[in-house]
């Protein structure tokens, strides 16, 4: 066997796991490997290089994922993620433009932004940045816990020999929270991102906050605190949980923290208290908007239920991570209307006894005394803080979901660390290997749910095999089987949603979008006619109701009725002002009828509301340019080709006019950057040869065709692929 060599500093953090080992019988060759096992792994940088192999491996299946879901608007649709001029922009507007949620995250944001900036709309990029922000969080909070679990931190017990070392604790607390399936919502989902992006942001500022009491320069002290404020500033637009890591720094500061002084203290809070202030600030400049979330009326007693319900199913989730799915509820208003019901509800009642048998756990390992007595009331109360907000004390839009317990599983898992402090000398032996057994049962766990978000039929069909079937869930898999071609399926799938909830507006229009599908259109223009009769109702309960206009219009537009589906749009725009996806379809029904001024009009009012919407000025663009509106035409498409550094439309309009205009050299480098932004679209150097020849270059003309040849020679020989549509 190999000698390893330990500094000074590394022996000495390896005197309790060394004094550990001398305990045990030693047998030849396995007690020597356990001992080489933690002296190769004294090294800090083995531990995290470690960790982010652990996190990247349960994690890899996910980056075969698609975008599914909320992906569709957040991660590819979204027009504040498609230019850096946007980035500003993207604090004035709530995350979602189209919904009741008033989320306010423009951090995530500006992560998908720098995505689409070097990935475009390559999921894997996405996909790969989410794994990235897990793995970042785990070494973060290993760095963290080891400096908080040390003895002069008041948390870590001072005298005894034990053989847990703080920063082996930190190590596996870190180790079993990246594996741990129960985050995959948050890392395998790309809109998921929220809570890692919070996560890195929070427990990076709080580092930087004490390596700045570690600095003995003055500027690089203040310049540690002034990271940390912007750090911690970042979390709370990256995720509103970033309030819950504010408490426990203070807590944390206030209790522990003994070296500091009081005035230090106050001004540690104010600073704090200006955080939160500056971020109440930023949350005004989105315009005010509806949040719709149905009064449920539940009494007092009807909630403390419900927060033990949800208290059992994370507990249970974070012990035994089994049925893990999108949509949980701990609360089934059609439980108890007969026996059957009653049978199916019965075990939520059982969660209710989890919930209170681990609410008493927390509190009789808080008042029980021992070597671990701190880490278990710390434990605890980080737990404690991050569930209530989630707990059902308030309203949400969930009763339960598995992000939800991203950042109190850290808490666990620290009560836990307390508990094993206090186990009898003869159990320590134990620990090792079963610290072992659960990051490698956890790991595969991981990445067998990881596999879930491959696409979007595997996603739903698994969710709903779990138990998630919600009826978003199963509208959404209706909507994967009408992909397919499968109409009947996709058709009884709507209508039993329908049967639950005779008013779910998107199940409705996706009956009318299969019957038109099927060819019975007579009935799918009766479904959609009377979804957009009822839309406005049913616009204060669901979002996105304007979809059966634009159904109706479409089906009037194919049926030769071009002046009903105008009206049929005109009206729903009255409704819906700011939709463009309305907007779109009426200009272009105008345009196609020779109506183009009036096209011009309605575009031109919502582009001057939304002067970031690219989608609207290269319609813009467009319609200057029908008009023969050469100076405006090429201002609008200009400003789209900045809104969307992938766009290739605006460039090639703008070669086109430049080319008509005589302006071959302009229009040549226009049709160059168009090149560039999509090298591999044999279009493009179609476009730039039809230039080069007219500019009398017939050499270069000839090299841009041969490129041609040369993309749809590989588009030939590689082997097709089969996409499943949205």
């Amino acid at each position: 066997m190999g000698v390893v060599s330990l500094n000074r500093d590394d022996a000495h953090s390896l005197l309790p796991a060394a004094d550990f080992f001398r305990r045990q019988p030693s047998s030849g060759i396995l007690f020597r490997a356990r001992w080489h096992v933690p002296a190769l792994l004294a090294k800090p940088w083995l531990r995290y290089l470690l960790l982010a192999a652990m996190g990247f491996g349960v994690h890899i299946p996910a980056l075969q994922g698609q975008f599914l879901w909320d992906d569709a608007f957040l991660a590819r649709d979204n027009p504040f993620i498609k230019s850096p001029l946007l980035a500003l922009e993207a604090f004035r507007h709530h995350l979602f433009l189209d919904s009741f949620s008033a989320h306010y995250r423009p951090v995530q944001n500006l992560s998908f932004m720098l995505d689409y900036y070097f990935w475009n709309w390559e999921s894997a990029g996405f996909h790969l940045t989410n794994i990235l922000l897990h793995v970042a969080g785990g070494l973060l909070l290993c760095r963290l816990l080891s400096v908080l679990f040390q003895p002069d931190r008041g948390l870590w017990p001072r005298h005894g020999q034990r053989a847990i070392s703080p920063e082996w604790a930190a190590f596996v607390i870190a180790a079993l929270w990246v594996v741990h399936p129960v985050h995959s919502a948050a890392v395998d989902y790309i809109s998921g991102r929220a809570d890692s992006l919070a996560f890195v942001f929070a427990a990076g500022g709080w580092l930087l906050y004490l390596r700045a009491g570690e600095n003995r320069s003055r500027w690089s002290r203040w310049s540690c605190y002034i990271l940390a404020a912007v750090s911690a500033l970042l979390a709370l637009c990256a995720r509103e949980i970033a309030c819950i890591w504010l408490l426990l720094f203070l807590l944390h500061t206030v209790v522990c923290a003994k070296a500091i002084s009081g005035r230090r203290k106050i001004v540690i809070l104010t600073c704090c208290l200006l955080i939160v202030l500056a971020y109440a600030g930023l949350r005004q400049l989105p315009h005010a908007r509806r949040v719709t979330i149905p009064a449920d009326n539940w009494s007092a007693a009807v909630r403390a239920t419900l927060m033990l319900r949800a208290l059992g199913d994370y507990t249970r989730l974070l012990l035994w991570p089994d049925h893990l799915h999108m949509e949980r509820s701990v609360f089934d208003p059609e439980a108890y209307r007969n026996h059957a019901s009653w049978r199916n509800g019965a075990a939520t009642e059982y969660l209710s006894i989890f919930g209170f048998a681990a609410a008493a756990a927390l509190a009789i390992g808080c008042a029980r005394r021992g070597d671990g007595l701190r880490l278990r009331i710390a434990g605890a109360l980080w737990f404690v803080a991050g569930y209530l907000p989630v707990s059902n004390i308030v309203q949400l839009n969930a009763t339960v979901a598995e992000h939800w317990l991203y950042l109190p599983s850290i808490g666990a898992l620290i009560f836990l660390l307390g508990c094993a402090l206090d186990l009898p000398a003869r159990a320590e032996h134990w620990l090792g290997p079963i610290a072992a057994i659960a990051v490698l049962s956890l790991g595969v766990r991981s990445a067998i749910r990881s596999s879930d978000w491959i696409d979007d039929e595997t996603f739903f069909t698994r969710t709903a095999a779990a138990g998630g079937m919600s009826g978003r869930v199963m509208v959404n898999l209706a909507q994967c089987y009408a992909s397919r071609g499968l109409y009947s399926k996709a058709e009884q799938i709507c209508r039993h949603v329908l049967e639950r909830d005779p008013h779910y507006s998107i199940a409705r229009n996706n009956l009318g979008f299969v019957l038109s599908r099927e060819g019975r259109k007579a009935e799918a223009e009766v479904v959609f006619a009377a979804a957009a009769k009822e839309a406005a109702a049913d616009a204060k309960l669901y979002p996105r109701t304007w979809i059966a206009a634009r159904n109706y219009a479409q089906l009037r537009h194919s049926a030769g009725d071009d002046a009903g589906a105008i009206a049929a749009l005109d009206r729903a725009r009255a409704d819906y002002p700011d939709t463009w996806e309305l907007i779109s379809l009426e200009c272009e029904l105008l345009r196609e009828t020779h109506q183009g001024a009036a096209a011009l009009r309605i575009v031109q009012d919502f582009a001057q509301r939304n002067w970031w919407h690219h989608a609207a000025r290269l319609a813009e663009g467009r319609l200057y340019a029908v008009e023969n509106d050469v100076v405006h035409a090429e201002k609008a498409l200009r400003l789209a080709a900045m809104l969307d550094v992938h766009d290739t439309d605006a460039l090639n309009l703008l070669a086109q006019i430049y080319a008509r205009k005589g302006r071959l050299e302009l229009a040549r480098e226009t049709q160059r950057r168009a090149v560039a932004r999509q090298p591999d679209q044999p279009t493009q150097y179609v476009m730039l040869a039809a230039l080069l020849e007219k500019m009398g270059r017939s050499e270069e003309a000839d090299a841009a065709l041969a490129k041609v040849s040369r993309l749809r020679d590989m588009a030939t020989t590689q082997p097709p692929s089969t996409l499943l549509a949205n």
